[in-house]
């Protein structure tokens, strides 16, 4: 067998090729991971490989994915996202720059009720960009803020992301998006000051405050239909979890049920509505567990090679300090996150990085928020970040990958805090969990 580097190496660097020759990532996986156990231990060990690929994809842990994912497309496609946008709109009133303030009040909300980066980012973008645009502001005062806020929904539960990085990692899933909300908010306290930074430097960047203003018997009435039904939704999926009355499983059940009431209310419920978002759950469920299957492929011919063995080994005589693993392996997956999506990056590092951290002795669900840190900025990270392509489809006709990039860059940078923040004050992921055990 040869040494454990030459086989890591081989593999990694095989899966790098396909996907290079853009063959689908999953089938990158698969290919490479049963050519590398026919190699290592011939027909059985592929026999092998493919019965536990089977047996991963069916456990129960997976369950609230579906569901999450149902969630959120229920919320687009009811046309649920557009009246939250409405009403927290109202709720602002005159302030310079309003709208770059709603897109990340309303990018938060969007965030606990749908799960999907990508989703947040095309909901807001397509909702919002035309009409900052029309109202002149500028293009990084439009777009940045939506380039931000979109990630939350891999930090804020429900995360899509998040239950398959749990499943995929063997954590808690219920502590590990509960670790989430915390940070996200954080993050959206730090994108706030952001843009009021920006104004108060560039007054000209967007137009001057609108004289409108609502009653107070408006804005109540708004509160009362539109905002409280959607905070009991999120309560119906965050606060469960942390009262420890559901498991996630069951929180996404109660969710998909708040959505189906709260859309049937506002009378965009229609037959049309949930078939679309039907087929939508289960394109994106299907991709998810194929995924699934391929990562564990993956992880048990690195185990058999001896490479993630060989990895700690390396890692534990290195003798680096735990705050400079942590920074490597983030500024690895920020890296990374300059060439792959976000799915893809899991499957190569979960693997390697998980032994390493409890090698380490960091707290798991810790790394986890981390780990999911990273990836939620990996979709803004040029020039192949994911949410980057995805406000380039919606952005004004002729706006450029450059410009796009750029908006997104000082986000970026919050999330940077974020991250220390995160290495030096442990708490701010791990407080509301420690309730969770109490």
């Amino acid at each position: 067998m040869p040494e454990w580097y030459v086989s890591g190496g081989l593999a990694l660097g095989s899966i790098l090729f396909l996907m290079f020759l853009s063959m689908p990532v999953a089938f990158a996986f698969l290919l490479v991971s049963f050519g590398g156990m026919y190699l290592l231990a011939g027909v059985p060990g592929m026999s092998q490989v493919a019965a536990n690929a089977s047996v991963a994809v069916t456990h129960f842990v997976f369950l609230p994915i579906p569901l999450f994912l149902l969630m959120g497309e229920l919320f687009f496609n009811a046309g649920v996202a557009r009246k939250v946008f409405d009403a927290v709109d109202m709720l602002t009133g005159r302030m310079r720059g309003r709208l770059s303030y709603v897109t990340i009040f309303g990018g938060t909300t969007f965030a606990a009720l749908t799960g999907t980066s990508m989703g947040n980012t095309a909901m807001l973008g397509s909702l919002l960009v035309p009409e900052m645009t029309r109202r002149g502001y500028a293009k990084h005062m439009s777009m940045g803020p939506i380039l931000g806020v979109g990630g939350l929904a891999i930090l804020i539960p429900p995360s899509g992301l998040g239950v398959l990085l749990g499943s995929l990692a063997r954590i808690d899933i219920g502590q590990l998006l509960i670790a989430g909300v915390l940070p996200g908010l954080v993050l959206a306290l730090l994108y706030l000051l952001l843009v009021y930074a920006k104004i108060q430097l560039d007054p000209d960047c967007v137009p001057p405050p609108e004289d409108v203003s609502h009653s107070l018997r408006e804005k109540l009435v708004v509160i009362v239909t539109h905002i409280l039904p959607l905070s009991i939704i999120v309560f119906m999926v965050i606060g469960l979890i942390l009262l420890g009355i559901a498991t996630p499983t069951e929180s996404a059940a109660f969710g998909v049920l708040g959505v189906l009431i709260v859309a049937a209310a506002f009378g965009g419920l229609t037959l049309e509505s949930i078939v679309k978002s039907l087929r939508g759950t289960v394109r994106v469920t299907a991709m998810i567990l194929l995924i699934v299957a391929a990562s564990s492929t993956f992880s048990q011919v690195l185990a058999f090679s001896g490479a993630t063995s060989g990895m700690i080994r390396a890692v534990g005589g290195a003798e680096l300090s735990p705050a400079m693993v942590i920074v490597v392996m983030f500024a690895i997956l920020l890296f990374m996150g300059m060439f792959m999506d976000q799915a893809s990056i899991m499957m190569l590092t979960i693997p390697i990085f998980f032994p390493i951290a409890q090698l380490q002795g960091f707290d798991l669900v810790w790394f986890g928020v981390v780990m999911l840190l990273a990836l939620e900025m990996s979709g803004v990270t040029p020039p192949f970040g994911l949410n980057l392509f995805v406000m380039l489809g919606v952005a004004p006709k002729g706006t450029t990958m450059v410009e796009v990039a750029k908006s997104g860059l000082p986000y970026l940078a919050c999330g940077l805090l974020l991250f220390v923040l995160l290495v030096f004050e442990p708490n701010v992921a791990l407080y509301l969990p420690s309730l969770m055990d109490n």
